[in-house]
């Protein structure tokens, strides 16, 4: 069953209310599990950072941005509880070791990291220790990354998992990269999953055919909505119509389907299948031809559509009318 996970991520603005609020609008959709970001700006920022988009209208730097995204460790036990309350799984990415820190003593269960983290060994280091399942990222990591990565976190024997995804902000249909879900797969022999940045469902559910174990993807109330991901998220209708086809689609590949059992369909076969007839009045001893023949419902009141070319050239026994289900006794 694909583990869904839909990442709130700086949607709520700083807003403990608006935070809570998407969490109770999550809970309605299906998602497993709801992911923040955990950001200090002192630990992870510097007056050095530049914005990826400068979409902000009150903060002056990316330092000032990520410090308005700050919640109290009070605040985010808060946030966790409310997640669990409401039955999914709360996750938060870490962009520092206090972060971390601060993860760990509120008792999260798994770790994403996000793909620019992909290098911080560091803080890698960190959440190996824990001994705690692992997501990572491949966005701006090329397959040698994703090497060096997989085998520096080995050492600790955490159960990993890794994520196709492409940093695009939408991401466009050639961008996607579906076609390295199942080459992942054979390289790293762990769970392989797609984080989506399409503002679509289309890559989700396409994914979730290929068999993906582990769907992420931001979410937002409305895409005119304020903020950097606004633009490359799901809503919650969106939402709530990705987690249901995820399910089917998971229920269809999980069940073997036996093509060669149809006896449910014998009487429907009758219904529909079709007994050869006359196309018109024919004579006695008159040469069937194939012209003289039509095809008409039910499957069963003579000879089956199927046999046509076992009468052809034969003759008529009698005269028939046109319309006639045609038996073996109207051949000679």
């Amino acid at each position: 069953m694909t583990f869904i996970i839909a990442e709130i991520a700086q949607a709520h603005e700083g807003s403990l209310g608006i935070a809570h609020s998407y969490i109770d609008a999550l809970a309605k959709t299906g998602v497993d599990a709801v992911k923040f970001q955990t950001h200090i700006a002192a630990a992870e920022s510097s007056e050095y950072e530049e914005f990826r988009v400068n979409f902000s209208f009150e903060d002056k730097t990316r330092f000032d941005y990520w410090r308005r995204m700050e919640f109290t460790e009070e605040q985010w036990l808060g946030l966790k509880k409310h997640c669990e309350d409401q039955g999914m799984e709360f996750i938060s990415s870490p962009f520092s070791i206090q972060a971390v820190e601060l993860l760990e003593r509120i008792g999260v269960k798994r770790y994403k990291i996000g793909s620019g983290e992909m290098s911080n060994y560091l803080m890698l280091q960190k959440i190996a220790e824990t001994g705690k399942p692992i997501i990572l990222s491949s966005g701006m990591s090329d397959m040698k990354e994703l090497d060096d990565t997989v085998a520096f976190l080995s050492k600790w024997n955490n159960e990993l998992s890794l994520l196709q995804c492409t940093t695009a902000y939408p991401t466009q249909p050639k961008e996607w990269g579906l076609n390295m879900i199942p080459v992942l797969k054979d390289r790293y022999k762990f769970p392989i999953g797609f984080s989506d940045h399409s503002a679509n469902i289309f890559a989700g559910i396409a994914a979730a055919t290929l068999g993906a174990d582990i769907l992420e993807f931001h979410v937002v109330f409305n895409h005119s909505m304020f903020g950097p991901d606004a633009k490359a998220s799901l809503t919650m209708e969106q939402t709530a119509m990705l987690v249901e086809g995820v399910r089917k689609i998971n229920t269809s590949l999980d069940t073997s389907y036996n093509k060669d059992s149809i006896e449910k369909y014998d009487a429907l076969k009758v219904l529909f299948g079709k007994s050869l007839t006359t196309k018109h009045a024919v004579k006695k001893g008159h040469t069937v031809s194939i012209n003289d023949l039509e095809t008409s419902k039910p499957g069963n009141k003579g000879i089956s559509a199927k046999h046509f070319e076992q009468i052809i050239g034969k003759k008529w026994a009698h005269d028939l009318t046109s319309h006639h289900f045609i038996n073996q006794n109207d051949l000679e």
